[in-house]
């Protein structure tokens, strides 16, 4: 059996551990490389250690010795540092897994244009659960598309630094595509003061963050006389790392190509 060669970014962090993790205990993929941001406390040591099986694999900030031996990236950092990657890895050939979120229109294009000459999986999620949760709401929001008010209400950690998150803002692409709006035209992000009535035809964020929230999502299509939810609760960032790992499967035959979770899980319409 052919392993996949994984490489991960962000290898001290609390998600790139949990991706270590993921790696080794995967019958298929071997951990090939780690990359950290100069000055890193870990830069030097085994990328491994902290579970108790060292691997041999360093910490590197220098992306042509993290990536000598990988064919594969995950990264989930900010980003600036993934569209660095981002650089490397279609001059390379690397393919990469991105579930970063924060990117602006420009860091977008840039991934789009990198996919010409790698194959990429990018997502703002990887959950398996939250992704079809995705399915789940497009297909809601089909049939709650007339007097029915649209909110949406994400909860993360204190440490999280955007907002609204991206799973959220993904949710809100994917409700009002299936509506036939532009999620540009029709967000609302904050309210204070008077603020007229609501537009039938917008869509409310609402952001919280506090203590260890992994990341709750809730949508809720508001009606006269009855209201649905549509919820998604992670309690831990493993899932995110087991559908990084679907992902790294799902491009094993693929050479160039941008991609998300939903061509990974098979639920694209």
């Amino acid at each position: 059996m052919n392993q996949l060669k994984i490489a991960v970014a962000g290898a001290s962090g609390r998600m790139g551990r949990m991706l270590i993790e993921a790696v080794q205990n995967a019958d298929d993929a071997i951990l090939s490389g780690a990359l950290d941001m100069a000055g890193a406390a870990g830069l030097g040591s085994d990328a491994a250690a902290f579970t108790g099986k060292p691997g041999g694999v360093l910490v590197e900030s220098d992306l042509a010795k993290g990536l000598a031996d990988a064919h594969y990236l995950i990264d989930f950092t900010r980003p600036d540092a993934t569209l660095k990657h981002l650089e490397y890895c279609a001059a390379h050939g690397i393919k990469m897994i991105i579930g970063t979120t924060g990117f602006d229109q420009s860091g977008k294009d840039a991934i789009a244009a990198a996919a010409r000459k790698t194959a990429i999986v990018f997502a703002p999620n990887m959950s398996v659960g939250v992704n079809v949760t995705m399915k789940l709401l497009e297909m809601a929001a089909k049939s709650f598309s007339e007097g029915y008010d649209i909110e949406i209400i994400e909860a993360h950690h204190r440490h999280k630094v955007d907002a609204p998150s991206g799973t959220a803002l993904k949710m809100g692409e994917v409700i009002a595509g299936a509506l036939g709006r532009n999620l540009d035209d029709v967000a609302v992000y904050a309210r204070e003061g008077v603020t007229g009535e609501r537009d039938p035809s917008s869509i409310g964020f609402a952001t919280i963050r506090g203590g260890d929230i992994v990341g709750d999502h809730t949508v809720l299509f508001a009606g006269i006389g009855e209201r649905i939810e549509i919820s998604h609760k992670s309690a831990s960032r493993v899932t995110y790392a087991h559908g990084s790992l679907r992902a790294a499967r799902f491009l094993a035959d693929k050479t160039t190509g941008l991609y998300d979770m939903q061509d990974v899980l098979g639920l694209r319409s």
